[in-house]
């Protein structure tokens, strides 16, 4: 796991690479799918989480059409905190996150198989299928069925 060292000076260190890094380049790590921990350069502590709620908010406050949390979602996440047993809420969201995810995986998988058998490439692969068919069935001979060349 990459260790990321977080500075007093509010500066990342990525202790496997030896640079600095910005929270824009460990959003990177996590669309790449490298696991990372942050931690406190002095003591030591775990700061991951911190950190990957920085990097939420900074999306959120980029505006457009990033915005995945409404006023209203948000209000009921607080709410949540507030309840004398809390709902299992991170759990959830964990599975319909990755669930959501996954298929969003497989369409992206499936268009892409769709868009690569365009019109053209269907009656390319359509048109070397056929000629692999004739040239095993006719044996350059010209003659259809004609055993004999076989044997």
């Amino acid at each position: 796991m990459r260790v990321i060292r977080k500075y007093a000076n509010r500066r990342l260190y990525d202790t496997e690479q030896s640079r600095y890094v910005t929270l824009e380049d460990l959003r990177g790590l996590i669309l790449d799918e490298v696991p990372f921990r942050v931690e406190d350069a002095k003591s030591g502590e775990d700061l991951t989480r911190t950190i990957l709620l920085t990097i939420i908010i900074e999306q959120e406050q980029a505006g457009g059409d990033a915005e995945v949390f409404s006023n209203d979602l948000l209000a009921q996440f607080i709410r949540v905190y507030d309840m004398a047993q809390p709902l299992p809420l991170a759990r959830y969201l964990e599975q319909g996150t990755r669930l959501m995810l996954e298929q969003q995986k497989r369409m992206q998988d499936q268009w892409q198989q769709a868009m690569r058998h365009t019109p053209m490439e269907m009656m390319r692969e359509l048109a070397e299928e056929n000629m692999r068919f004739w040239q095993q069935n006719l044996g350059g001979s010209g003659k259809k069925g004609d055993d004999s060349e076989d044997k």
